[in-house]
C-alpha cells in the first residue's frame, strides 16, 4: 500500500512545496487541534443570540432562522467537496482555504445588521467545516506511526472540545458588549489560526492530482440539501406537507441517481466502491447513530438550566451558567484523547468505539434519574463527554486503517458527514418530542419533564445502536500498528487488500 504520506518524520523526503525540514509533529498536533477548536468555536458563537436574532436582524423568527440552517447546509455540502480537493490538491491548501472562508464569514457577520449579509456570512462560515477532517488527514500525512493514534483523536475531539470551552466564553461576551463582538472574535481567532497553519503546518506529499467532479459534487449537494431541508425545516412546514415530502422525494431520486453517475465514471467525488467496504459503511453507519445519539445532551441540557425554577424541573440559570456547566466536558473529551488512543493500540480502535457508545448510554439513563440540581448535570456532561472523546478518538482511525493514504480526506470528510446527518435527524427527533410532550406554563407551553426523560431515553437507545453496529465492524490492527512504512510507496491498495487485512 502506498504511504509516502506516512514515512516517519525526518526521512528526508520533500514537502510538495520542495521544503526539505521535516515537520514538527508536536507544533503540527498543536496547531491542526487548534485550527479544529476554531472552527468549533464558529458553531459556537451564535448560541447566545439566537433568541433574539429577530429583533436584532429586524426579521421574524421563521427567516431569521435561516442564520442558523445556512451554516449546516452549507457545512454538509462542502465537507466532502473539500476533503476530495484536499485529496486531489493538497490538504494544507484546502484547508487554508477554509480557514480563510471562515475569516471572511465572520467579518461579515460582524458588519452586518440585516438578514441577507448574515446569512451569507453564516454560509461562508459553514464552508470551513472541512478543517477538522483535512487536519486528520494531514496529521497521517506528516506524523510518524507511533504518535499518530493520540494526534487524531486529539483533532477529532477538537470539534466538542472548542463547542465546550466556547460556549461559555459566547455568552459572557454576549452579556457584556455588544453582539458583533462575538463575530469579531471569531475573525480575530480564525485569522490567528490561519497564519499558525499557513507557517508551521507543512504541505501534503502525495495527492492524487486528476479532474475533479463537477458533476458529481452538483447532484450531491442537491440531494443533501434537498434532505436537510426536509429534516431540519419539517417541523415548521409539516411533516405531512407537500414541501417537506416533496423534498424528501427529491432527494432520494437525486442520490440514487447519483450513485449511480459516481460507479459510472472514472474519478468520482466519492469512491462508493470504497465507501461500501464493510470498516468503512459500518463505521459510517455506527457515527451516524453516533451523531444522533449525542443532540439530546446540547438539546436537554441548556434548556433544563435555563427554564424557570418555577416549573418544578427547570433550574432557573443563564446562559452564562449553562456555558459553565458544559464547559467541563470539553476537558474530559480533551483528557480521553490520549486514553482513547492507547485502548485502540492496545484492543483496536472498534473497541474503543463500543466503550464510547456504552458509556455515553450510560450517561444518558444517568440524566434519566438525576436532572434537580445543577452538579448532576455537571457530572453527566462530563460522563457523556468521556464517551464521545473515546468515541471521536477511534473513528478516524478506523476509516483510515480501510483506504488508501491517497483517499483519507474525502473518506474522513464522509464520516464526518454521516455524524452531522445523524444530528440534524436527532434535532428533528427530539424537537417533535418536545413540541408533543409539554405542560403550561403561564399560559406558554413548555417541554415537560418526561419529554426530556424521553428524548434522553432515545439518546440512550441511539448510543446503543451505535455500540451494536460498531461491534459488526471487521477485527482490524490498530492504524498505528497498521502503518504502512516508507518503503510502501509504489502499489495502491485495493478492496482486496482491505478483504486480507490482518485481524486483530
Amino acid at each position: 500500500m502506498p504511504d509516502a504520506l506516512a514515512q516517519p518524520a525526518g526521512s528526508g523526503q520533500s514537502t510538495a512545496s520542495g521544503e526539505s525540514a521535516p515537520p514538527k509533529p508536536n507544533v503540527v498536533v498543536a496547531v491542526l487541534a487548534f485550527a479544529g477548536i476554531v472552527v468549533s468555536l464558529m458553531q459556537t458563537v451564535v448560541i447566545p443570540i439566537i433568541p433574539k436574532l429577530p429583533t436584532l436582524l429586524n426579521a421574524t423568527a421563521a427567516d431569521a432562522a435561516w442564520a442558523i440552517t445556512a451554516t449546516l447546509l452549507a457545512a454538509a455540502v462542502a465537507t466532502p467537496v473539500v476533503g476530495r480537493l484536499g485529496d486531489m490538491y493538497g490538504k494544507r491548501r484546502m484547508l487554508l482555504f477554509s480557514l480563510v472562508l471562515l475569516v471572511c464569514g465572520s467579518v461579515l457577520c460582524a458588519l452586518s445588521d440585516s438578514l441577507t449579509p448574515m446569512i451569507v456570512g453564516r454560509v461562508l462560515q459553514g464552508l470551513a467545516a472541512g478543517v477538522i477532517p483535512l487536519g486528520i488527514s494531514i496529521m497521517r500525512d506528516e506524523l510518524p506511526a507511533e504518535r499518530l493514534g493520540t494526534a487524531t483523536a486529539m483533532m477529532s475531539a477538537s470539534l466538542g472540545i472548542g463547542g465546550a470551552l466556547g460556549l461559555p466564553a459566547a455568552a459572557l461576551i454576549a452579556d457584556n458588549f455588544d453582539w458583533h463582538a462575538l463575530f469579531w472574535t471569531s475573525a480575530v481567532i480564525g485569522a490567528l489560526g490561519t497564519t499558525l497553519v499557513f507557517l508551521l503546518v507543512p504541505e501534503s506529499k502525495v495527492r492524487t492530482g486528476g479532474r475533479f467532479d463537477v458533476v458529481g459534487a452538483v447532484g450531491m449537494a442537491v440531494g443533501l440539501v434537498c434532505l436537510l431541508l426536509a429534516i431540519s425545516k419539517g417541523a415548521d412546514w409539516g411533516w405531512g406537507s407537500g414541501t417537506t415530502l416533496g423534498l424528501l422525494i427529491a432527494a432520494v431520486a437525486v442520490l440514487a441517481g447519483w450513485g449511480r453517475y459516481e460507479l459510472r465514471i472514472a474519478e468520482p467525488l466519492v469512491d462508493l466502491r470504497a465507501t461500501a467496504r464493510r470498516q468503512v459503511l459500518v463505521t459510517n453507519i455506527a457515527s451516524m447513530a453516533f451523531g444522533f445519539s449525542m443532540f439530546a445532551m446540547s438539546l436537554v441540557l441548556p434548556q433544563l438550566l435555563q427554564l424557570p425554577e418555577a416549573t418544578g424541573y427547570g433550574l432557573g440559570k443563564s446562559m452564562l451558567a449553562v456555558g459553565l456547566v458544559m464547559a467541563p466536558q470539553g476537558l474530559v473529551m480533551m483528557a480521553c484523547a490520549p486514553v482513547s488512543a492507547a485502548l485502540s493500540a492496545a484492543k483496536g480502535p472498534k473497541i474503543t468505539l463500543m466503550i464510547g457508545a456504552l458509556i455515553v448510554s450510560a450517561g444518558y439513563g444517568l440524566n434519566i434519574v438525576m436532572m434537580s440540581e445543577v452538579w448532576q448535570l455537571v457530572v453527566v456532561s462530563c460522563i457523556i463527554g468521556a464517551g464521545v472523546g473515546f468515541a471521536y478518538g477511534a473513528m478516524p482511525s478506523l476509516i483510515m486503517g480501510a483506504v488508501d493514504p491517497s483517499e483519507t480526506a474525502a473518506a474522513n470528510s464522509l464520516n464526518t458527514l454521516m455524524r452531522s446527518i445523524g444530528t440534524s435527524t436527532a434535532s428533528a427527533v427530539a424537537g417533535v418530542i418536545l413540541a408533543q410532550m409539554v405542560t403550561d406554563f403561564g399560559g406558554h407551553a413548555l417541554p415537560s419533564e418526561n419529554g426530556f426523560k424521553v428524548v434522553m431515553a432515545v439518546g440512550a437507545g441511539a448510543a446503543l445502536i451505535s455500540f451494536a453496529v460498531a461491534s459488526l465492524i471487521p477485527g482490524r490492527r490498530p492504524l498505528a500498528a497498521a502503518h504502512p512504512t516508507a518503503d510502501d510507496t509504489t502499489e495502491p491498495a485495493t478492496a482486496s487488500d482491505a478483504a486480507t487485512a490482518p485481524r486483530a
